[in-house]
């Protein structure tokens, strides 16, 4: 089983690559993937999985949150694989969770690109909903 000495290990060769993170409490931190993207991803060991969570925007309150809600409903059965969108609060999140049992570091990698990528992708259009007048 992936502890959390293991994660913040994979943490840390994501950093290499230009990823800055820092642990919060025990088995919680905030990544920060660099470049272009302003975004953090909190990663969370909370066994038997480990989450990856996004904010990705407010829900819009001009009247538009019933089209973002189909449009993210759409990229879930379309443009990911393992993560989805959600609605948390007033918040719109993307989230993924890996099964600790059998994670290994390409595993968890490719569902960290995964959602930076996504989000990469789907950012622009879904500002557009916010911003819809």
């Amino acid at each position: 089983m992936v502890t959390p000495e293991i994660l913040d290990g994979f943490l840390g060769r994501l950093a290499s690559e230009g990823v800055t993170y820092e642990e919060i409490e025990p088995g919680l931190w905030k990544v920060h993937p660099g470049g272009a993207l302003d975004l953090t991803v909190v990663v969370h060991h909370s066994p038997p999985v480990v989450v990856l969570r996004v904010k990705v925007m407010e829900l819009p309150k001009n009247g538009h949150a019933d089209k973002l809600c189909r449009r993210l409903l759409e990229l879930n059965a379309t443009d990911l694989l393992h993560g989805s969108y959600g609605i948390q609060g007033d918040e719109v999140v993307l989230t993924e969770a890996l099964e600790l049992s059998h994670l290994d570091y390409e595993e968890f990698l490719a569902s960290f690109e995964s959602i930076t990528l996504s989000l990469a992708g789907h950012l622009r259009e879904l500002a557009t909903f916010r911003e819809a007048r």
